[in-house]
């Protein structure tokens, strides 16, 4: 009985790899050697390829196509001069072997040389028989140089070569988003999809390119054609599911996230949007049950940390919100808004210390709002902190000129210091600004509101 290629090469590995354990040495063909090879490669295994090279040079010194194979493997170690001296030598023996020209633009393009390697890409276009590959590795040159138009191009090309080449279908849309150009990508999708249309890539793609577009009703139809071309494309029913929330169809949403579940392992981001889809209507338990699930599936996704932070301080359960915070902020703690929350949660529970912290961070990352700067300021007052809570003002007066909150709070932090030039200087530019405000200092500094001369300034901007 003959053997199929897949069993001829299954074969092969499995007598390779049985020779290796009990040190015998068999003998292989030339193909056999490189189908090993090759395999090792795909799988990253480099120590079991290199002693493939090895022992297949020792049974076919003369072999081209294992010496490339060493060439390769010399590339990826940064062998660089090595790899030049082999190929230098191989076209010496076969000039016209595109293969040898392919490895010398690898060689270039390590090198950052990603003209060079263009170059010798394009001297192997014109020996090779695989034009898709070739015009595949020329995009990627292009864009390590960011030339997307030239990359485009050049997937394009691929892609006319070998139409179910969905790498290079995705690179060339994401060439069309790099450049901004929404209705070319559109334009190109629907053409390609006029000769392929049960390409369920191509539709998944067209779907995204309408979504980014706000055009949701087109991206619904594309996503249903995807999911027409193949029933098991988890990617389409999840995008799916997103356009149905946009349009506030909640209920068809949980459906097509819970269709995810069925086809693969669950994922923390369907168990997520299915919680935030309950959240919408109105269903908090549901929703709090949904996003347990997706902390307990991924509890790296700090997403699933806040939901559940935000549904216990509608709950009004601080303590909980806190340990949820925190939760998030170790996963990362350099996003402003879960500082935001912390400093709001603690404040909540009266930790004041750890409250300021928090409006602390949130204005070290950049966090520049009014109330942000004013919060803190008040917390400082509580904790006594006054020099500190001044600081804090007289920085955020710099993006704030002429606030009256910020003026009125810096007179009774000043007075409180028994400064009170300073003070009368920022009660005047307070009440100059806004009179009304007045009121800040009567229930942040009630001590000072009551002095006499405090009270005549003011009666002059407010009879």
């Amino acid at each position: 009985m003959q053997l199929s290629h897949n069993e001829d090469h299954n074969f092969s590995l499995d007598k390779f790899e049985s020779m290796l354990k009990t040190n015998d040495v068999l003998f292989f063909d030339a193909d056999e050697f490189e189908n090993i090879i090759s395999h090792y490669l795909e799988m990253g295994k480099i120590g079991l390829a290199k002693r493939a090279i090895k022992l297949g040079l020792s049974q076919h010194p003369s072999s081209i196509n294992l010496k490339l194979h060493k060439v390769e493997v010399l590339v990826f170690e940064n062998k660089l001069d090595r790899a030049n001296e082999i190929l230098s030598e191989l076209y010496l023996l076969e000039p016209t072997n595109e293969e040898i020209f392919i490895q010398k633009a690898n060689i270039f393009s390590k090198q950052d040389n990603h003209k060079k390697a263009i170059e010798m890409l394009e001297t192997a276009l014109e020996l090779t028989l695989d034009e898709a590959d070739v015009y595949s590795l020329i995009g990627m040159e292009h864009l390590f140089m960011e030339d997307y138009e030239n990359a485009k191009f050049s997937f394009m090309k691929c892609l006319e070569q070998d139409e179910e080449d969905y790498a290079s279908l995705y690179n060339i849309v994401y060439c069309f988003d790099f450049l901004n150009q929404r209705k070319e990508a559109i334009d190109y999708l629907s053409m390609y999809l006029n000769t392929n249309p049960y390409c369920e890539v191509a539709w998944h793609q067209l779907g995204k390119q309408y979504f980014d577009d706000k055009d949701y009703e087109k991206a619904l139809t594309a996503y249903d054609f995807a999911i027409i071309s193949d029933d098991t494309f988890i990617g389409a029913y999840l995008e799916k599911g997103k356009v149905l929330e946009k349009l506030k169809r909640y209920n068809e949403a949980i459906e097509n996230y819970r269709i995810t579940l069925e086809l693969d392992d669950p994922t923390a981001f369907a168990y997520l949007r299915i919680g935030r889809c309950f959240e919408k209507l109105g269903a908090d338990d549901l929703a709090l049950q949904h996003f347990t699930k997706c902390v307990h599936e991924d509890p790296l996704l700090d997403k699933g940390w806040i939901a559940l932070t935000d549904q216990y301080l509608k709950k009004l359960d601080y303590q909980k919100a806190l340990y949820f915070i925190n939760k998030a902020i170790d996963i990362d703690e350099d996003n402003v808004l879960y500082w935001k929350r912390y400093a709001k949660i603690n404040n909540r529970l009266k930790f004041y210390e750890e409250a300021e912290r928090g409006y602390r961070k949130s204005l070290e990352l950049g966090n520049y709002e009014l109330e942000t700067w004013i919060t803190r300021c008040d917390i400082l007052i509580n904790l006594g902190e006054y020099n500190v809570a001044i600081n804090n003002l007289l920085q955020a007066e710099e993006f704030y000129p002429d606030t009256a909150e910020i003026e009125y709070r810096l007179s009774g932090l000043h007075f409180l210091l028994n400064e009170g030039e300073k003070g009368y200087f920022h009660l005047n530019n307070g009440l100059k600004i806004d009179p009304e405000y007045h009121i800040i200092i009567e229930e942040l500094f009630p001590m000072v509101f009551q002095r006499k001369s405090v009270k005549d300034v003011i009666k002059i901007y407010i009879p």
